[in-house]
């Protein structure tokens, strides 16, 4: 898939080069042109010098054609902006946002955008946003019997109840995290889609989960 990622430094570099060496194509910018050092040599994408919220950059970065768009700069409010074009103006499937105050976040994810605060900012997370048949595990016990996995709310499972998602034995809802803020789920709690679920799950599981998360299954299926 075709993927923007707006912001050259650290975070933006390293997605840039993780991504393109998983064989997507990456189109990066920053106003920096001498920021675009810090890609890695084996990078296959494109760079651009501009503002990111710039809707002819954009374009010629190609966000008609983007699946996912990765806003990254040092400034909270660059990455909102650049974030709300992406979404509202160009309808880009996935986006995410860098905050660095995570009081902000509660208030951007209201807005419908992924946004992720820096003390959490990992790549790995970023990309399970931007790419998510990419799906990591948060905690595995020292035995491999128990792990913890997140997964996003598809609109599958949108208006279920959370009790519906937990499969006994094999995996349960641990925490819900909805507009920035988590909480342990009450048993008549109805998932939304875009919640982030946290999911306490067997370790013989791992390859029965996403299968599940696609949505639940009907009356009479199998």
């Amino acid at each position: 898939m075709h993927v923007i990622v707006v912001g050259c430094g650290r975070v933006g570099s390293a997605l840039a080069g993780t991504l393109s060496e998983a064989g997507h194509s990456v189109a990066v910018i920053d106003r920096r042109p001498e920021a675009f050092g810090r890609i890695p040599p084996s990078f296959t994408g494109t760079t651009h010098v501009g503002i990111g919220f710039d809707r002819d950059l954009l374009r010629v970065a190609g966000v008609e054609n983007a699946e996912a768009l990765a806003s990254v700069t040092s400034g909270d409010n660059s990455n909102i902006l650049i974030a709300r074009v992406a979404r509202e103006t160009f309808s880009v499937p996935r986006v995410v946002a860098r905050i660095y105050d995570p009081r902000r976040a509660a208030i951007y994810q209201r807005l419908g955008i992924p946004t992720v605060a820096t003390v959490a900012w990992t790549t790995e997370r970023v990309l399970r946003r931007l790419v998510p048949d990419d799906q990591g595990v948060e905690w595995v016990d020292p035995s491999a019997k128990v792990c913890l996995v997140e997964r996003i709310v598809p609109p599958a499972w949108a208006g279920h109840r959370v009790v519906e998602l937990n499969d006994e034995g094999s995996m349960h809802v641990a925490a819900i995290q909805r507009l920035g803020v988590t909480q342990l789920p009450k048993a008549d709690m109805v998932l939304q889609e875009g919640d982030v679920v946290y999911l306490t799950a067997s370790g013989d599981a791992l390859d029965r989960i996403d299968a599940r998360m696609a949505g639940p299954v009907k009356v009479g299926g199998h």
